[in-house]
This record gives structure tokens, C-alpha cells and sequence, in this order.
């Protein structure tokens, strides 16, 4: 006859057993533990994630070792097959830890350093000082003073304790990653470099709303480019100025600086956001079209057109 005893001893050496199993392996997987739930609904989120199989003995686990009412909120990266104590270990003492850091495509540095400087709990001129270094700007052949383009747009996970130094050593491999090594191929019959590819992808990111006109306006520029014209791109005009405007005036085209396209021929000296790898590709591989001329219309779309006379036309239709 099995005594209720012998039932919990049963059910306990049971917990015991699934919670020492394992081996911790594979990729990291991210965990959210948001401020405020109960453990039971952290748990949830540690069963989506593939962490623990079985919920409700490992909430009666922690229930019985006392480490169900002390897990610090967090994001953290846990591995598949990790013991139940380990998990728990780091859930009450935030180990795995990670800090969050969303890069939107179109973000410049401008944002992008206050950003990781209140992500990663640093102080803002290290992450000014990180994203000027020489040695990273040198071995990627930049000419400009900063690593302006080159943090790829991305979801990153940083652990605890990461410094501006690393955080954009990683930002900077993730763009080295998007890049691919055909794409070198690519330059020479577009007699551009890569810097150069990175800057129009830049300002395609920031022109494009709608993601089937990227190849398009990136033919805009192309042609542009090669009948010798001025680029006139908003865009650049706005990152002269240091800010952005809705509406750029004829006042704001005057900016005195080498990134406007209005008054120099040919691209700017270096990118004025991060783009995208949609954005990268269309820089590469633009339409083959012989537009030269586009305008925005109120609801984000363009109208292309090939003669100036066309695309005054085509300002007095949209506006």
C-alpha cells in the first residue's frame, strides 16, 4: 500500500531527478521576466521558451526551495537542458542578465549613442569615444571620423557589464556579417566602393517608405550619379543640419556643410544613418529604370519621373 508518505517522497526524488537532468547546450535563448509578475507567469515564459518542460513541477520546485518570490525582472539568455537550480539561481541573483537594445533601420548616431549609453549604463562620451575609434575606422576603410553607417540596424542582447567598446565591436561584426563577400564583386562593376554603397544605402533608408521603391530610387541616384548631377537628397540636408524637419525650406538648402547634396556633386563623404540590409541590397542592385527625378506624396509613396519637365509636373500634381 503507498502511504501519501510514500507518495510525496515519490513525487519529490520525481522533482529531483527532472530539475538535475541536463546539460546546459545550444544557443542562448532570451528570456523576458517583466516587472511585477508572479512566478508562475515567468515560468510561462520559460515554457514558451523551451527552458523548462515541466511547468508545474518546477514551480512546485521553487515553491518547496523558497526561490519563487525573489527573481529580479530582467531579460536574460538561458540555455536549453539547464538544471532547474541553475535557472533559478540566476533568476534570484540576475545572472544571465542581458541588456536589451533595439537599433531601428534609419537610426543615426545621433540616437543611437544616448540609446546605448542608457541601455548599457555608461557614460555617454564613452560610447562617443567607441564609435571614433581609429583602429575600427582604419581596418574598415572609413574615411570619415566615425563608425557613422556601419552599427547594423539589429536586436541586441548585451550581458551585464558590457562596454561601449564591445557593444559597438558587435554592432560593427553584425554589419560584417550582412555584407557578403560577392557583394565585393558588385563594386567594380558599379565602379563604387564600399563606403560609398553604405552612404547610398543610407539615404535610400531614410527616403524609402515603402520597401518595393527602394530599388527604384536607388536608380534615381544611380542615374544621377552617372549624368554628373547634383544628388539633391533631403535627407542629407537634414543630417547637415543636425536635425530632422518635416518640411526642408529653401533657407536650410544654404547649410554649409559636405553632406549637402544640393550644393556638392556626387555622394556625401560618408553615410548619415545605419541602413538596413533591404536597403544594402538595393544600393547594389538598383531598378532598371531611367528615372532621374522622384517627389513624396502625402502618403508616402513616390511618383519617378524621367524629364525635369515631367517631375515639375509631377510636384504640381502632388502638392
Amino acid at each position: 500500500m503507498i502511504t501519501r508518505r510514500k507518495c510525496s517522497a515519490l513525487f519529490t526524488g520525481l522533482t529531483l531527478l527532472v530539475s538535475a537532468c541536463g546539460t546546459p547546450s545550444g544557443a542562448a535563448v532570451r528570456v523576458i521576466v517583466p516587472k511585477g509578475v508572479s512566478f508562475a507567469t515567468a515560468t510561462d515564459s520559460l515554457t514558451r521558451a523551451g527552458i523548462v518542460h515541466y511547468p508545474l513541477l518546477f514551480r512546485i520546485f521553487a515553491r518547496v526551495k523558497g526561490d519563487d518570490r525573489r527573481i529580479k525582472p530582467g531579460t536574460y539568455l538561458l540555455k536549453h537542458s539547464t538544471p532547474w537550480t541553475d535557472i533559478l539561481s540566476a533568476l534570484n541573483g540576475g545572472r544571465g542578465l542581458v541588456n536589451s537594445v533595439t537599433i531601428p533601420e534609419g537610426f543615426a548616431l545621433q540616437q543611437i549613442e544616448p540609446l546605448l549609453a542608457q541601455r548599457l549604463s555608461v557614460p555617454l562620451d564613452s560610447v562617443k569615444a567607441a564609435v571614433s575609434d581609429t583602429a575600427q575606422l582604419a581596418r574598415l576603410d572609413i574615411p570619415t571620423k566615425t563608425l557613422e553607417g556601419y552599427l547594423f540596424p539589429d536586436t541586441y542582447a548585451f550581458p551585464e557589464g558590457t562596454t561601449a567598446r564591445q557593444a559597438v565591436s558587435e554592432m560593427v561584426k553584425r554589419f560584417e556579417r550582412e555584407w557578403k563577400p560577392a557583394w565585393n564583386a558588385r563594386l567594380t562593376t558599379l565602379a563604387l566602393n564600399r563606403n560609398d554603397i553604405v552612404t547610398l544605402a543610407s539615404i535610400i533608408e531614410k527616403e524609402a517608405k515603402r520597401p518595393e521603391e527602394r530599388p527604384v530610387i536607388s536608380a534615381v541616384y544611380h542615374n544621377r550619379l552617372r549624368a554628373g548631377m547634383l544628388l539633391q537628397a533631403d535627407p542629407t540636408i537634414q543630417y547637415a543640419l543636425g536635425r530632422h524637419t518635416p518640411r526642408i525650406l529653401y533657407k536650410d538648402l544654404q547649410v554649409k556643410s559636405p553632406y549637402n547634396t544640393y550644393m556638392h556633386a556626387g555622394l556625401p563623404p560618408g553615410p548619415i544613418a545605419s541602413p538596413g540590409g533591404p536597403s544594402l541590397v538595393a544600393a547594389l542592385f538598383p531598378a532598371n529604370v531611367s528615372y532621374r527625378y522622384f517627389v513624396a506624396d502625402s502618403d508616402g509613396h513616390h511618383e519617378f519621373r524621367t524629364t525635369l519637365q515631367e517631375h515639375d509636373s509631377a510636384r504640381r500634381l502632388v502638392r
